[in-house]
């Protein structure tokens, strides 16, 4: 999802709860800054864990935006806690995860302790605005499975069909056979949506 830099469309975070959970001061004040140019007010800075469980315990929270906290990783959890003992409403707030490191293994964590999205260091504001904004409009369903809880993992980004266009006015795809060295598996692996 890309912003229109031309867009008067305005966004702001002025009545939001935020958490923020990161134990390094430029981190933590990266963080702020961004928040505090989106109109938040009301921001809970934490700089462990401990803090971040309390604040969760005692305040509704709208959003929480939390570091994964290498290398022990107690960011993801807290994820975890706060999906599966924080009571609710917080047990629903949409979390995006921060992290410099985002190998295939940390983003499978991130997913799986029920955090939404997960963001790479260093962060822009405009990326982070973007993220706020599709996790708010995303709407994926909710789930209480075994060991999981958290937003639905199971989301693709439902691009248009190979050959099809969005628009009237886009050209009709060129007819004929497939190509010569494409079986029919790989053409149908090679049209399936990817995941995000």
């Amino acid at each position: 999802m890309a912003l229109d830099p031309a867009s008067r469309a305005r966004f702001n975070l002025e009545k939001a709860n935020i958490l923020l959970l990161d134990d390094t001061p430029m981190g933590m004040a990266i963080l702020v800054q961004i928040v505090t140019g989106l109109g938040a007010k009301k921001i809970h800075r934490c700089t462990d864990v401990d803090m971040a469980k309390q604040v969760a315990s005692n305040t509704q929270l709208d959003l929480a935006i939390v570091d994964a906290l290498p290398p022990s990783g107690a960011g993801y959890d807290f994820v975890k806690w706060l999906r599966n003992t924080a009571q609710e409403p917080n047990c629903y707030t949409p979390v995006l995860m921060t992290t410099a490191h985002t190998p295939r293994s940390d983003i499978n964590r991130a997913r799986d302790c029920g955090s939404h999205l997960i963001v790479k260091k260093p962060i822009a504001p405009i990326v982070l605005l973007e993220r706020i904004i599709w996790v708010s409009k995303e709407g994926r369903p909710f789930l209480f499975s075994g060991d999981y809880v958290g937003p639905d993992r199971r989301f693709r980004d439902q691009r248009p069909p190979n050959g099809v266009g969005r628009r009237r006015e886009d050209q009709p795809p060129a007819s004929g056979p497939p190509p010569a060295n494409t079986s029919p598996d790989e053409e149908t692996a090679s049209s399936a949506p990817s995941p995000v």
